[in-house]
């Protein structure tokens, strides 16, 4: 199963998914509650101005819910196949 989740509303979430027709479930943490759970939420930099938020990452958990693999600071366009190849060394 594939979960997104992020710190957007409910609403942008819903509009986000429908706009990329995503054939998953994008979940809302608006009080980053998750987030701090996965240590994610995290002080980041841009352009000399600090402020808290999410750190990109993601996680593969299997059916009994251990994390399997951690995902950060990764290629974009590569990032699926890594995420998929990863799920296929677990079989």
């Amino acid at each position: 199963m594939v979960l997104g989740i992020s710190a957007d509303s409910v609403a942008k979430q819903s509009k986000f998914a429908k706009k990329h027709d995503l054939p998953f479930p994008v979940l809302s943490d608006e009080n980053h509650a998750v987030a701090e759970l996965y240590g994610v939420w995290q002080l980041k930099k841009f352009l000399g101005r600090e402020y808290m938020g999410i750190d990109r990452t993601t996680y593969l958990i299997d059916k009994q819910g251990a994390i399997r693999g951690i995902f950060s600071k990764f290629d974009i366009a590569a990032h699926p196949r890594e995420v998929l190849d990863a799920v296929k060394a677990l079989k």
